[in-house]
Parts: C-alpha cells; structure tokens; sequence
C-alpha cells in the first residue's frame, strides 16, 4: 500500500476487481495445495476476506518480500520440509504454468536453498535499465550473481546491440521465487548483507551467505509487473 511509484496499488481497480484478486486468481490457478495473502494493512486484508482469500497479517517491518513470505509461514507452522512459491501482488499477469514451473524446479533440486527464472533480453534499453534486473546462471544453471548493472560486461563490442548481433546474451530476473521452509526461515534470521543493500536485491542475501539459487528460463513469457501508473493503463487495456 505504501508504493512510492503507485500507492495504494493492491486495491487499484482493474476492470472492476482490485489488483489483488487478479493476483490471488492467477495463484489459484496454479496447483498450489492452498493459496495465502500475507499484508501488513488492514485495508487489504478485509477486501481480500470479501473476495474469499485467506490472509495473514505480518510485520510492517519487513524490508523484503522474503522476510514477510518466511513470518507468514512461520505463522501458518509450515513444516521444514514445505514447498512454497512467493507471488508478489503486483503481478496480476502471472502464468500459471509458471507457478507450477518454479516449484518443480526447486522440488528437484536438493542442492539449492531457492529458485526462481528468467527471460532473455533483446534490446540494448532493456539491459541498461537500472529497473530491469540481470542474471548471470553458471553451467549448471544456478545463479552466480544478479545485478541492476549491465552483467556481463560488452568489453569486447563496441555497443550492446554489436554484443546481441554477435550472439551474447543477456538475461532479465524475474521476481517470482521458490522457497524450503527451513531455508527461508535461515534467510530470515540472517541480516540484510552488503551486496543486497547496496542494490536493493533480497536474492543476494542468499548468495552471499553461501546459498544456491537453482535458475531456468521461463517456461512463457511473463509481462512486466504493476510499478507505474502507466503499467497500471497497460495491464487494464490487456486484461479488458
């Protein structure tokens, strides 16, 4: 509700339902064995119980999406062994297959702590933008780094549109993550690290602390999220 770019997003209007139950709509769409609202806002938890959904209420504190995800569970006394996918509430455009996606990737990898995806990137704007988060995968597809810089470096083209002609590639983060139970009350008890706060990316607390982070393309294409008004008009006019 605090958006700075768009406050009091979660309960926008789009084509007559609030953001929040598009979200909650595309989560049920996926084969989740239950589907939770986790706010720190009254205002969205009673418009959420009007739609159906069950909410928890968490900490106003929070500095990630990740810490309030790992309360809501703890709350909820999900054993260590739990799966769960946080789908962040600006993203009423979420594949479903996406959500399923995510979770078998982590459910058959017992060496990573999280995943979650990307999508490769085709224009020179998009991999300079500060908002459009890279990744940078090993050969065994776990993350090595993220960044809002441009990883990896052109250094040997003259531009990136030389470095894409000549085949390098560049691919975009997608903010929807995967958790273990226990892992993600491990990442809780840790303080936000050096490289997170320097970038404001809660993923590289994973990294930093010796976690894995297990990667794979989308299996669709995901549209951006709800960020801006102007995101708020291009979500409408789609979903009308």
């Amino acid at each position: 509700m605090a958006s700075e770019r768009l406050p009091g997003k979660p309960l926008l209007d789009i084509a007559g339902r609030p953001l929040i139950e598009h979200v909650y709509r595309r989560a049920l769409e996926a084969s989740a064995d239950s589907v939770v609202i986790a706010t720190d806002d009254g205002r969205v938890r009673r418009v959420a119980e009007a739609f159906g959904a069950v909410v928890v209420m968490t900490s106003k504190r929070h500095r990630s999406g990740s810490d309030r995800v790992a309360e809501c569970a703890a709350l909820l006394g999900w054993n260590d062994d739990s799966l769960f996918v946080d789908l962040q509430g600006d993203e009423p455009l979420m594949p479903a297959e996406c959500l399923d996606q995510i979770a078998a990737l982590l459910a058959l990898d017992d060496r990573s702590q999280m995943a979650s995806l990307y999508w490769p990137l085709q224009h020179p704007a998009e991999i300079q933008d500060p908002n459009c988060v890279k990744v940078v995968t090993a050969a065994d597809g776990a993350a090595l780094l993220f960044s809002r810089s441009v990883i990896p470096f052109p250094r040997q083209w003259g531009d990136l549109q030389a470095a894409l002609a000549a085949g390098a590639r560049w691919f975009r983060h997608i903010g929807l993550y995967a958790y273990r139970q226990h892992a993600l009350q491990a990442f809780s008890r840790h303080q936000p690290t050096p490289l997170e706060c320097s970038e404001k990316l809660e993923q590289l607390r994973v990294l930093e602390t010796g976690g894995r982070i297990a990667m794979a393309q989308a299996c669709r294409f995901i549209p951006a999220g709800v960020d801006t008004p102007e995101d708020l008009e291009r979500v409408r006019n789609l979903i009308k």
